[in-house]
């Protein structure tokens, strides 16, 4: 793509646009989709893998339930995030990890480097869930995935099951919030935190950012369009389909909110965490300038590193309360 389209593009990520594909049509052919994303996986081990026991389980549900990664950091790396009062028993936060991919790609081999940076970095056992894709399996297959991995997190040993938080990125940022918030209608288990990272949250797709981004880097209105009608399959959306349809947003936990400024998806992000925020939510919103969907692939890049940065430490807070934030 031709980095001089978007005037307000970070400097450090002019190189990625320009190598970049252009995706506007990628979703026509999903199969084609999932093989394009899997390439960008990169070979060889996870850093950090080493330090955490990484098992595998499936939920309880229809059949033999989904697939779950578990990453449980090892006694000797804990010391770092203990909270005296609630650690000193083997006990830690558990944060249930949700992939994006519009809905219908990416998978937990795709986002095990993810998972492996949040476990190390915040002090977490993290459970990565490896939810039904739609078009095969449509609303509402992939979010009762979701809800059924919370509750193999809320019941796993060494969890405290009183600091669970939700995290996702895009798609996964969008199941993350609809997971709260069938958490808090389903009576939990109880969530204390939402980490939503470019949310995917409005199949509605009118907002301004919406409407005028048709042909950004990794996610654009098409793209979109796609998403949403595989996701649905054809039926309306709910409020847990789309969470920014929800009219109650009350009684969530406290969330932060990132966006980027060159996403189609920059502005729903900052509707919701508006909203969560006039129903007495406690929020941090945070949109980035210059950024693109698909920036934390340069993950040299500064305005990355804050990004990345930031959610950690909000995570960090909410879960290690009594412990210093992250510094950068």
């Amino acid at each position: 793509m031709d980095p001089d389209v978007f005037p307000n593009l970070d400097p450090e990520l002019r190189d990625l646009v320009a190598l970049l594909p252009d995706t506007t049509t990628a979703f026509e052919d999903v199969v084609g989709a999932r093989e394009l994303m899997r390439s960008f996986l990169p070979p060889g081990p996870v850093p950090g893998a080493e330090r955490l026991e990484i098992t595998e389980a499936r939920t309880d549900g229809p059949g033999e339930g989904v697939r779950v990664r578990i990453y449980r950091p090892h006694n000797e790396d804990r010391d770092e995030h203990r909270d005296e009062d609630r650690d000193a028993a083997g006990d830690l936060p558990g944060i249930l990890y949700i992939h994006g991919g519009g809905f219908c790609i990416g998978d937990v081999d795709i986002e095990d480097a993810g998972a492996v940076a949040v476990a190390n970095a915040v002090g977490a056992v993290v459970v990565s869930v490896d939810y039904r894709l739609a078009p095969e399996h449509p609303y509402p297959a992939g979010l009762e995935d979701c809800h059924a991995a919370l509750r193999l997190l809320a019941e796993l040993p060494g969890v405290d099951p009183t600091r669970l938080a939700v995290h996702g990125q895009s798609a996964g940022g969008g199941l993350a919030a609809a997971t709260a918030l069938l958490a808090r209608d389903r009576g939990g288990p109880a969530l204390c935190f939402q980490s939503l990272g470019i949310p995917e949250l409005d199949d509605r797709l009118e907002t301004p950012s919406m409407r005028a981004f048709t042909a950004t880097p990794m996610w654009s209105r098409p793209q979109a369009v796609l998403s949403w009608q595989y996701y649905l399959g054809g039926n309306p959306a709910d409020g847990y389909a789309a969470p920014a349809r929800m009219e109650d947003l009350g009684g969530l936990p406290p969330a932060y909110v990132s966006t980027c400024e060159l996403d189609p998806l920059r502005d729903e992000g900052i509707l919701y965490a508006m909203r969560m925020m006039a129903a007495g939510v406690s929020v941090e919103l945070h949109t980035f300038p210059g950024t693109v969907h698909g920036s934390s692939m340069v993950p040299s890049a500064a305005v990355v590193q804050r990004m990345d940065g930031e959610t950690i430490d909000a995570l960090r807070r909410a879960l290690h309360p009594e412990a210093p934030s992250q510094e950068r």
